[in-house]
C-alpha cells in the first residue's frame, strides 16, 4: 500500500521531465496523475541499461508536446517508494493516470517500443477537449459531446477507525437481520467539531481544471463533499451527514449535531467506504481534513477519494432503439457513454448491445427488454425517452418505469408498497421476454 503522506512539491514540477522524491511522490505523480498521465523511471547512476533508456525515454515523452510527464527516480537515494512499488530490478518504468498505475515495462525496450508506449499513455489523458474519439464522433454526427465530472469517495481500512468513540448502526435500525441493522459506522460530531470541519473542507485546495474543463458540469447525484458544502454551511447537516434516526450507543443522551457514516466496502469488513465523501480535494488536504472526524484521527487509507471527468453521447438524437448510430448504423456504443451512471447500468447497456450485436450477425432480430424492466427503461430514456436539450447520465430509478395502473398497484399506496409493486411488474416482464427469446431462438 503507498504511504500516502503529504510532500512539498518539487520547484522543477512544472517540467515535462523531473526528478522525483521520495517526500515529492504524492504531488509531483499521484496528484499530477489526476490531470496529465505521468511516467515514472527507476534508475541509479550504477545502472548502464538506465543510461540507455532514460534519454530515449525522455525524447518520447517530450514529443507529446505536454501530454505525458516524466518523473525519474533514484532507488539509491529514494528507496521508499521503490519498496511500496516493488521494483525488484531496474530500469523499471510505471505509467501513472488519475493516481493509479495503469501499465509499466521493466528493462530497456527498442526505440520505437518506447515511443509506441508513451503513445499509448498520452491517450489515456485524451487531447483537446475529448479526445480522439469525441472528435471522431463529431465528425460524424454533426453534434458535440457533453462530458460530467464524477467523484469517488475515500476508502479506509476499518482497523484503523477508533470504536470507542464510534459505533455501528443503520438509520433508524432499519434492515431485516443483524447485519443490515448495523450495516453502517457512525462518527458523530458536535457542533464545535462539524464548524471546524466545514472550514477545513472550505478552504482545503482542490483540484485545479483545465482551461477547457471549466464550464463541465458535475454529476448532481455524486457531488463532491466540499461542492455541497460551498452551497451552505448546513447542507451537508440535511445530506450524508444527518444525525436523525441514529443513538450514540456510548452516549446514548446525547445527540449528536452531525454523524459520518461509513459504509462496509467489502464481505469481510475489512475496508469503509466514506460514505457521500466523494472529494476533489487534493490527496494531501484529504488526509489532513478526514483526520478531524472523531474515530477518524489515524486513518489508513486504501484508496483516496478523486475527480474524473466523464464524456457521453446525447443519445436521445444519436442512437436508434437499439443503440445503433444514426448516422452510421454500422456504429453502436455501449456503457456510460450512452448516458447511464453506475457501474451495473453500464454493464447493462453493454450486454443489450452485445445482444442486438450479435442478432444483427445471425441475420435476426433482437427484440427490446420490456420498458417495465430495469434494462428496458435505461434503454428507452437514452434512446429516445429524455428529453435531448437537458440530457443527463441516469442511474435506473423507479421515475423511468411506466405508471403503475390500478390493477398492478391493487391498493398498494406506501413508497414501500409501490416499489414492491415495480419490483414485481419488472420480474414478470423480465421473466416473459426471456422465455419469448428462447422460443425465437
Amino acid at each position: 500500500m503507498l504511504e500516502l503522506g503529504g510532500g512539498q512539491r518539487n520547484t522543477q514540477a512544472t517540467a515535462a521531465v523531473m526528478d522525483g522524491t521520495d517526500a515529492g511522490f504524492m504531488t509531483d505523480v499521484i496528484e499530477a496523475s489526476q490531470t496529465t498521465p505521468v511516467v515514472v523511471q527507476f534508475t541509479a547512476a550504477w545502472c548502464g541499461p538506465c543510461k540507455t533508456l532514460g534519454p530515449q525515454l525522455e525524447a518520447a515523452v517530450a514529443k507529446t508536446n505536454g501530454k505525458v510527464r516524466m518523473v525519474r527516480i533514484d532507488i539509491d537515494k529514494h528507496q521508499q517508494i521503490a519498496g511500496q512499488l516493488q521494483v525488484q530490478s531496474i530500469p523499471t518504468v510505471y505509467a501513472f493516470w488519475q493516481g493509479q498505475p495503469v501499465d509499466g515495462f521493466q528493462g530497456a525496450l527498442p526505440p520505437s517500443e518506447i515511443e509506441a508506449f508513451v503513445t499509448k499513455v498520452a491517450d489515456m489523458g485524451g487531447e483537446g477537449e475529448d479526445g480522439g474519439l469525441a472528435d471522431a464522433i463529431a465528425a460524424l454526427t454533426g453534434a458535440d459531446s457533453l462530458a460530467f465530472f464524477d467523484a469517488i469517495a475515500p476508502i479506509i481500512h476499518a482497523d484503523s477507525v477508533d470504536l470507542s468513540k464510534t459505533w455501528f448502526q443503520s438509520r433508524y435500525d432499519k434492515g431485516e437481520t443483524e447485519a443490515e441493522r448495523t450495516a453502517y459506522l457512525n462518527c458523530p460530531m458536535d457542533r464545535a467539531q462539524y464548524e471546524a470541519f466545514i472550514d477545513a473542507l472550505l478552504d482545503a485546495p482542490k483540484t485545479e481544471f483545465k482551461e477547457w474543463e471549466q464550464d463541465t458540469p458535475y454529476f448532481e447525484g455524486c457531488l463532491p463533499i466540499e461542492v455541497m458544502a460551498e452551497r451552505g454551511r448546513e447542507t451537508l447537516r440535511f445530506g450524508p451527514l444527518k444525525p436523525v434516526g441514529l443513538t450514540n450507543a456510548h452516549d446514548p443522551a446525547v445527540k449528536a449535531y452531525a454523524v459520518v457514516q461509513l459504509r462496509r466496502e467489502n464481505a469481510l469488513g475489512t475496508l469503509m467506504n466514506l460514505v457521500g465523501f466523494q472529494t476533489k480535494m487534493k490527496y494531501g488536504a484529504q488526509t489532513e481534513v478526514f483526520r478531524s472526524i472523531p474515530g477518524l484521527e489515524n486513518p489508513e487509507f486504501a484508496r483516496l477519494g478523486g475527480i474524473h471527468r466523464n464524456t457521453f453521447i446525447n443519445s436521445p438524437v444519436l442512437l436508434d432503439g437499439t443503440m445503433r448510430l444514426k448516422a452510421d448504423p454500422r456504429l453502436r456504443f455501449a456503457g456510460q457513454i450512452t448516458g447511464v451512471e453506475g457501474y451495473v447500468e453500464s454493464a447493462a447497456m453493454g450486454l443489450l448491445a452485445g445482444r442486438f450485436a450479435a442478432a444483427d450477425a445471425r441475420g435476426g432480430v433482437q427484440a427490446a427488454p420490456p420498458p417495465e424492466t430495469s434494462h428496458g427503461a435505461l434503454l428507452n430514456h437514452i434512446t429516445g425517452g429524455a428529453e435531448a436539450e437537458t440530457f443527463q447520465p441516469m442511474n435506473a430509478n423507479f421515475g423511468l418505469f411506466p405508471p403503475l395502473t390500478d390493477d398492478v398497484r391493487k391498493g398498494r399506496r406506501g413508497k414501500k408498497d409501490r416499489q414492491r409493486a415495480y419490483t414485481d411488474r419488472a420480474k414478470a416482464a423480465w421473466a416473459e421476454w426471456l422465455i419469448e427469446r428462447r422460443e425465437a431462438a
